[in-house]
């Protein structure tokens, strides 16, 4: 067969958010479908979406019940969903049920009236629930070579029709092995959920998929009021041409942080400002925001520690206003605080508020907060998840500004509690200093991948204006220990001084 012999396999949506993406495009048509997993996962849920969101009165939906849940208690509770449509019942969607015949009868008889429905509807999405059910009333009297002539014979009939199929059934990991319907099968669709200390997550995972180049891996997904929404693990770039870094510097509003930064931060850059409690990384945060709404610039916060309307009345103590760039749909601030989100769901939430404003900044406020909202088994790969969410909003353009807290300790110059400073391009260094039995404030700026920086250790304060910059603090050793001493000092002189200043408290 030559390339202009290929056969194209078209595809259809889904009407899952994000699932066309891990399926490489969409769902194959006319495919032979398993949805696969433990009670609970959501597997009924998905059928429905699927078959709701293709269905016509020209080419119908049928779903096939089997001694499982009658469908007028299925539909009680499907219709909660935003994606069902009252209106299809009974022209572009039908519920058959075959529990009488599965009961007194063999599998040719289930066969039979199967396809009987199929030529006589000509449907171009077939559901069958529970397609376990079959199985196990077939296993108390055929044959495994009857099973699976079975099992052939009806995705031979259901391909000739031209409807895409999708059996459900409750399966767990060890039957995958020697299950002729697998092997039969185009998809598996195979759904689970994990109880993770209170949190409870839900993956998707696609383990076949003929002819489709499907994104590999576990995918997260949520079931809410609109029905499932997926969370690839490439965030819904997939096919997205990079934006290239350009040169351009984007200040974070203070004149005297932007010179030590050599010109404020290079646009698409990801910052880093670490500091302790009370050290001013979250109004540094504000003042990079603000800076970027005066110039024109949407910008986004996400936080995970203060809710919206805190964070705005904080700001207003400062003399900033961001009430007014919200209502104008300038600057959104996302409070992302449920303890059981996946880093592809805070992303794919941040993507979304990305793409509906066209913004150029974002504050991540903090990345312990963000740590903490994660579910326990997301915890374990932190450093490799904030990776790939860096890597995937900077290639977009995004300027991320991120704070993390740091557990103060005055014997050494930590930069942060998780080993990420590799992960920014930037590094702002906030720190307290005990100067003259006061405790101050200092920055320095630690790294800068594309540029110069100052080298200055410069003390401010923060007033009711704002921070004040100070100049470089000269006359001190020791400063990153944050017990410094004189610099005409010797080193055992300092902590000669370090232990008298201690036995005076």
């Amino acid at each position: 067969m030559s390339v202009q012999d290929k056969v194209s396999i078209r595809t259809l949506p889904t009407g899952v958010p994000g699932l066309d993406e891990i399926l490489g495009g969409g769902l194959p048509e006319f495919s032979f479908n398993i949805i696969a997993g433990a009670p609970g996962g959501g597997k009924t849920t998905l059928a429905h979406q699927i078959m709701f969101a293709n269905a016509t009165p020209e080419r119908p939906a049928l779903y096939f019940t089997v001694l499982g849940e009658p469908a007028i208690k299925m539909l009680r509770y499907q219709q909660q969903f935003q994606f069902f449509d009252q209106t299809k019942l009974n022209t572009s969607v039908r519920f058959i049920n075959l529990s009488q015949v599965v009961l007194d009868q063999d599998l040719n008889a289930v066969l039979e009236q199967i396809v009987k429905e199929v030529e006589a509807a000509s449907p171009s999405i077939v559901v069958v629930d529970s397609f376990r059910t079959v199985v196990r009333k077939a296993q108390s009297g055929a044959s495994d070579i009857e099973l699976q002539g079975f099992i052939q014979r009806l995705a031979l009939n259901l391909t000739s029709w031209q409807a895409t199929t999708f059996l459900i059934g409750e399966y767990d990991e060890g039957e995958i092995r020697d299950n002729p319907i697998f092997t039969v099968a185009d998809g598996l669709f195979w759904l689970s959920q994990q109880v993770e200390r209170n949190s409870i997550v839900r993956k998707l995972q696609i383990r076949k998929s003929r002819g489709q180049a499907s994104v590999p891996g576990v995918h997260t997904f949520r079931i809410k009021d609109s029905g499932i929404q997926a969370f690839p693990r490439t965030f819904g770039l997939t096919g997205r041409e990079e934006k290239r870094r350009g040169s351009r510097r984007l200040s974070c509003g203070i004149p005297e942080v932007d010179e030590m930064l050599g010109g404020g931060i290079p646009e698409g850059d990801s910052m880093l400002v670490a500091g302790s409690s009370g050290s001013g990384k979250s109004l540094l945060g504000t003042k990079f925001i603000v800076e970027g709404l005066s110039q024109g610039e949407p910008g986004i916060v996400a936080m995970f520690e203060e809710r919206p309307e805190e964070y705005a009345e904080r700001a207003i103590t400062f003399g900033f206003d961001l009430d007014t760039p919200q209502k104008e749909g300038k600057l959104k601030l996302l409070y992302i605080r449920p303890l059981d989100l996946s880093v592809d769901e805070t992303v794919r939430e941040i993507l979304d508020a990305v793409e509906e404003m066209g913004a150029k900044r974002l504050v991540i406020d903090s990345l312990a907060g963000f740590e903490m909202a994660l579910a326990p088994s997301f915890r374990t790969d932190f450093r490799e998840s904030l990776y790939r969410m860096i890597g995937a909003l900077t290639r977009i353009g995004v300027t991320i500004l991120s704070t993390v807290e740091i557990q103060e300790v005055f014997t050494g110059f930590t930069l942060s509690s998780y080993a990420i400073s590799f992960l920014s391009d930037d590094i702002l260094r906030l720190r307290f200093v005990s100067i003259d039995g006061q405790l101050r404030k200092m920055m320095v700026v630690i790294k800068m991948r594309r540029s110069s920086h100052s080298i200055d250790m410069r003390e401010f304060e923060i007033t009711s204006d704002g921070f004040v910059i100070g100049k470089r603090l000269r006359g001190y050793r020791g400063l990153t220990t944050g017990v410094p001493g004189p610099w005409n000092a010797e080193p055992g002189e300092i902590q000669e001084l370090q232990d008298h200043q201690e036995s005076d408290r």
